[in-house]
């Protein structure tokens, strides 16, 4: 992919940039793979299954707006991507843990799923407990190098973020993703 989508430097999924072969020359992408690859990019930066991920494609074709924009929209309102982002865990997946082991609340009742779609005001926290995790510890750190979105306020303190607006494409530049090849993938196969 050519990007680490495991939120470390030091990705197992990384790979080198070289193909097997001695001498090969490089080969010509088709614009099948190209989009292919940038729908797996997404699928794995926000670590969803591939029928998740096509329903989401399809509520987006349903929205008004593009499609693409809407993609991103309800990919990053998903609960498990908002407490990654808030700092609260170290990675996609253990953000994802920390929601189903009930760790986290949403204006101050528990959920559970990592699918929850957030809503502008809602105030997501953790509970009193949980503070203490040793996880939580390191997500505090590890998260000062990650890009901290706009659209969300943290309160470390408190150990709460605030979804301020629903996030545009112009919060998410740093995102190295083209979100119209993933639609013209699916507006095929849909």
């Amino acid at each position: 992919m050519g990007i680490s989508v495991c939120g470390s430097e030091k990705c197992a999924l990384n790979r080198r940039n070289v193909l097997p072969g001695a001498h090969r020359p490089p080969r010509k992408s088709s614009d099948f793979k190209k989009q292919l690859m940038e729908k797996q990019k997404l699928r794995f930066l926000y670590w969803i299954g591939e029928t998740e991920f096509r329903n989401y494609v399809k509520r987006a074709l349903r929205e008004k707006g593009a499609s693409g924009e809407n993609l991103l929209r309800f990919l990053e309102r998903r609960l498990d991507n908002t407490v990654y982002r808030l700092g609260f865990a170290p990675t996609h997946p253990s953000a994802r843990q920390f929601v189903v082991h009930g760790h986290i609340r949403v204006n101050g009742r528990k959920v559970d799923k990592p699918s929850y779609l957030l809503r502008v005001g809602d105030v997501v926290s953790i509970k009193e407990k949980s503070r203490q995790v040793p996880l939580v510890e390191e997500a505090a750190i590890r998260s000062q190098a990650r890009p901290h979105p706009s659209y969300l306020e943290t309160d470390r303190e408190k150990g709460e973020g605030k979804l301020l607006a629903f996030p545009s494409r112009e919060h998410l530049r740093w995102l190295p993703v083209d979100e119209t090849l993933v639609v013209e993938y699916y507006s095929r196969r849909i």
